[in-house]
């Protein structure tokens, strides 16, 4: 039997013009068999700390900071893959290329997928909601996709309040853009980007 497995995949700063100097796409892959697991794992670590929302990098802060800490101690501590690929938005040469920034979204979420989609597994994709183009954009990579023979099971836009993995793929993906745009004001975040920076380094 085909194992199958589930990509949850946020994007920051993906807006062409939107004076921010990186575009980042990423993802938390889980086999589909301990999605479930991980939902009901994270939903009892937001118990114990008593929240009971929805959770992303930007409400990081120095009360919440306890939990996310344990979060990406939980992370760590599982199967989850994240990948990512940053772009300059500095080099993009759109009319060189003779393509769209759409065009060139499709091409960057190619690439950050097809390297882990195997021809004898089954996916299903989920992309965060983010404004009034998400259906489209959702039409226009599996379009993309299927026209460079990689055929996803399900690829859908969620909203980010249904899935505990999408909001930690969200922190993640965050912690990786304020470090890359130089931020440091928050020192809760700071904190947090040390704690990667040290768990990843004694790998």
């Amino acid at each position: 039997m085909s194992k199958t497995y589930n990509f949850y995949c946020d994007e920051s700063c993906h807006l062409e013009k939107d004076k921010n100097p990186f575009m980042l796409i990423g993802y938390i892959s889980s086999a589909y068999n301990q999605v479930s697991l991980h939902h009901d794992n994270i939903r009892q670590i937001k118990k114990r700390f008593n929240l009971h929302t929805e959770v992303k990098w930007n409400s990081l802060s120095k009360s919440s900071y306890p939990f996310y800490s344990e979060l990406i101690d939980y992370f760590f501590a599982t199967d989850l893959q994240y990948r990512a690929i940053v772009i300059d938005k500095g080099q993009l040469k759109h009319e060189e290329f003779n393509q769209s920034h759409d065009d060139f979204y499709y091409k960057m979420y190619f690439q950050l997928l097809s390297k882990k989609l195997l021809h004898d597994c089954n996916y299903n994709i989920y992309l965060d909601v983010k404004d009034s183009r998400s259906a489209k954009k959702v039409n226009g990579l599996r379009a993309f996709l299927n026209k460079n023979y990689v055929t996803v099971r399900t690829l859908q836009n969620i909203r980010s309040h249904e899935s505990e993995l999408m909001q930690l793929t969200d922190i993640i993906t965050g912690a990786i853009g304020y470090r890359l745009r130089g931020l440091n004001k928050v020192i809760a975040k700071n904190k947090i980007i040390e704690k990667f920076n040290s768990t990843v380094n004694s790998r």
